[in-house]
């Protein structure tokens, strides 16, 4: 089938049958927020004001989806979860656009290089037809002129992220940072005051606790929140056309303004509700779904949302409640309100603590120990095994801005405070293990090529979140 590449003719038609086949999936989609009675949903969303038709959004789902194949083979099925494969979608079809307003473009021999390399479609390092269909079939699900254009769209990304990355550098001194971070070790005296461990100390009693929230009520706003009623549709024992059929069915009933509850009662459903959760939380028994979320918090109570398939499930959804941003009455979280105070308080204990002892040490840091001084603050004394940056310190915790430090400390010197989630530390060097030079030689080129790899990564993340601004998306 890549020959159909230089058929346009042939490619014509194929399209022609691909619409026949594909548009009539998303017609009920146009339904869309029948609680309203308008056509705001008959399109996946917005790119710079232009809408975005069903259709071209599903082929970018594709596109991602079967590049996530080839990325994770197998694996697939268990982290799509982590995966956000719809997001993944629209950034393709941001970065397409932009493309194609630099005249990035792809022609048929690349398409079909890039394919014909592509080792998985190879049998004893030569490209296999017959491999390609069943794959193409059985793997990919995708017609063959629909994977080509696929891979054009893969290639065009590929040119733009090295034009747009083509300026990245990385210096010595970066790759030697990065060397040192991985290789060179430090172990540690330290001096600890936690937080947690001043808990017990403080018990405020009613008064305080209100007096507390009363000056901190902002803290304890509680976010937008949404309340959803649903059905779901399993789409692992039913046809495609067989689940559109049904969704059909419920939204055609819906716009009518029939209850959720009556529909799901005809059609044998159960009908489930979230019950409330916040536009930054999961949703209660479907899970990450950002997508839905925007869509809630510009719809109204009682309007339907688009048809939602996550794995193998359709969620036709209602929106059922709304409760705007509030600060809640003390009397019902009075005792998180007192949990926050004594977090607070504890924290401020530890702190002044660990200061105090500061000015011990620094009054005679010849003669410092961090024992007896522990002892007399009941703060904690301690010391790390060697470590590495990035690496986990035990009983401590991460170990960056403690490596990070050490870097500074001259031996024999101590740390000014250091401020971490769970208190405050003192650190002093116990032991340095600097790196191998000559094993940093050999290393050089290797690391340099996976340093300006990832800075060109991270440049190119910037790139495509300055695009999204840009696009000013609603989907």
């Amino acid at each position: 089938m890549l020959n159909k590449l230089r058929n346009r003719k042939t490619a014509k038609k194929i399209w022609i049958v691909l619409a026949i086949l594909i548009v009539p999936a998303f017609v009920f989609w146009g339904i869309g927020s029948v609680g309203r009675g308008k056509r705001e949903f008959s399109y996946a969303g917005q790119i710079s004001g232009r809408n975005i038709e069903f259709a071209d959004y599903n082929d970018a789902l594709n596109a991602v989806t079967n590049l996530a194949i080839v990325q994770f083979g197998d694996s697939l099925p268990e982290l799509k979860k982590q995966i956000n494969l719809q997001g993944q979608a629209w950034d393709r079809l941001i970065l397409l656009a932009e493309a194609k307003k630099e005249h990035v473009s792809a022609n048929d021999k690349e398409v079909i290089q890039a394919i014909q390399n592509y080792p998985f479609f190879q049998q004893k390092g030569q490209f296999s037809e017959k491999l390609y269909a069943e794959l193409l079939q059985y793997v990919f699900h995708a017609l063959p002129r629909v994977f080509e254009e696929q891979t054009r769209g893969n290639i065009i990304l590929s040119k733009l992220y090295n034009a747009v990355t083509s300026a990245i550098t990385v210096s010595d001194e970066e790759v030697k940072k990065e060397y040192e971070e991985a290789n060179e070790q430090v172990s540690l005296y330290y001096l600890a005051g936690i937080a947690a461990d001043f808990a017990k100390e403080i018990n405020p009693g009613e008064k305080e606790t209100a007096d507390y929230f009363a000056k901190n009520s902002l803290a304890f706003k509680q976010p937008l929140s949404f309340n959803m009623e649903y059905v779901t549709l399993d789409a692992q024992n039913q046809s495609e056309e067989q689940l559109q059929g049904e969704i059909k069915k419920i939204l055609l009933r819906a716009a009518k303004n029939e209850a959720l509850s009556d529909i799901a009662k005809d059609m044998g459903l159960a009908i489930k509700e979230t019950g409330l959760f916040s536009e930054t939380d999961p949703i209660p028994g479907i899970g990450w779904a950002p997508q839905v979320t925007n869509l809630l918090a510009k719809a109204k109570i009682g309007d339907f949302l688009p048809p939602l398939r996550m794995d193998k499930t359709y969620y036709v959804a209602r929106l059922k409640e709304m409760k705007t941003p509030y600060i809640p009455e003390f009397e019902t979280i009075k005792d998180k309100v007192k949990e926050a105070l004594i977090k607070d308080a504890s924290r401020a204990i530890a702190k002044e603590k660990i200061e105090t002892a500061l000015q011990k040490l620094n009054a005679n840091p010849q003669s410092a120990d961090f024992d007896k001084i522990a002892n007399e603050l009941g703060l904690k004394s301690a010391s790390t095994a060697p470590f590495t940056y990035g690496s986990y310190i035990e009983g401590v915790g991460a170990s960056d801005i403690f490596w990070t430090k050490a870097k500074e400390l001259k031996e024999g010197s101590v740390s000014d405070v250091i401020e971490t989630p769970a208190g405050f530390y003192i650190i002093k060097i116990k032991s340095k293990v600097a790196v191998d030079e000559k094993k940093f030689a050999e290393e050089k080129a290797k690391l340099t090529q996976q340093l300006l790899t990832q800075k060109k990564d991270e440049y190119f993340a910037q790139f495509i979140q300055a695009l999204r601004a840009k696009a000013k998306m609603n989907n």
